[in-house]
């Protein structure tokens, strides 16, 4: 048996750290958590119900979708 997966997947967020305004030109990013519970480190501007597109080789922020 063989499974192989996408190499990206889009999630929603569901929970998100507030942003402190003025951190935006530091390319500072926070933790949110998905739909899936997985955690990931995303830039400021993303928000709870945003989807966002996940490598799911790196478990890494790609884009918003």
């Amino acid at each position: 048996l063989e499974v192989e997966l996408p190499v990206t997947v889009d999630m929603e967020v569901v929970e998100a750290e507030s942003a402190v305004k003025g951190d935006t030109a530091t390319g500072a990013t926070k933790n949110v958590v998905l739909l899936t519970g997985m955690q990931v480190q995303v830039p400021l501007f993303v928000k709870v119900g945003d989807i966002i597109r996940v490598d799911t080789r790196t478990h890494k922020y790609l884009a918003r979708a």
